[in-house]
């Protein structure tokens, strides 16, 4: 939307800066405004044409989906079936280096694709160096808990996670931090998401600390409570924090 343009004023002289008299300023935007749209463009978050949250999109589209779970989906098969560690930390770290590959193919951002092998290769030399399978899964627990702190935190300074990413969504910037219904659904949202997250680590860590005979369930879990958790969480938290509907204004259809 652009602003209707000011009616012409006598000109006066130049002031400092290139500022003519009488010019009305106006101010910039808020620095915090700014970094918020730029943390929710950065998110990873996607739009459907009709303005909704395109969930699949945001959670890297099949490929993305597959780039997250098929590393630890190889290794569990190949120590399933081998039971040599060396060997399977080889296989998952082969396999996410083959999605690298193909997105170089495709000419295709590599961020995600060097951070799955990143964070494989992080993965793959923990459990290497303890000797112990189940560590594959460890570094996952530690970011899983720093995102559960960040988005309390959040919640705590009344910029909750959801408000950022969402409100960027809906086109509401972060004027629904003015309202105080949409701050407590931004919030009620944030803690959907928490919950999620929560959720992995109640089931999971009991799991990884049976050690091997834990390792099929916790591999398991982890595929099933990755990206499908992750979507169906934000795709609840999206519905939980849909403004109200406008009621239309009384004699708003009346001629004056």
């Amino acid at each position: 939307m652009t602003a209707q343009e000011p009616e012409q004023q006598p000109s006066g002289p130049a002031q400092p800066g290139g500022a003519q008299q009488g010019t009305p300023q106006v101010p910039g935007p808020s620095p915090v405004a700014g970094l918020a749209a730029g943390y929710a463009a950065k998110a990873g978050l996607h739009r459907t044409h009709d303005g909704r949250v395109d969930v699949l999109r945001s959670a890297g589209g099949v490929q993305g989906i597959a780039e997250s779970i098929v590393p630890g989906l190889v290794f569990l098969v190949a120590f399933t079936i081998t039971r040599e560690l060396t060997l399977s930390l080889v296989a998952a770290l082969a396999s996410a280096a083959v999605f690298t590959v193909v997105r170089l193919m495709q000419r295709r951002p590599l961020t995600q694709a060097l951070a799955g092998v990143v964070g494989v290769g992080i993965s793959a030399w923990l459990a290497n160096t303890t000797g112990k399978a189940e560590d594959f899964y460890l570094p996952g627990f530690f970011t899983n808990a720093a995102y559960i702190l960040a988005m309390v935190i959040s919640i705590a300074v009344k910029w909750p996670v959801a408000g950022l990413l969402f409100g960027f969504i809906r086109n509401e910037g972060v004027e629904w931090r003015k309202n105080p219904d949409r701050v407590r659904a931004y919030r009620l949202g944030t803690w959907i998401i928490v919950a999620v997250l929560a959720l992995r680590l109640i089931v999971q860590v009991p799991l990884y600390l049976m050690g091997t005979d834990g390792l099929a369930a916790l591999a398991t879990t982890r595929l099933i409570m990755g990206a499908p958790l992750y979507i169906l969480g934000v795709w609840v938290a999206w519905l939980v924090t849909r403004p109200a509907a406008a009621e239309p204004e009384a004699g708003a259809d009346q001629t004056a």
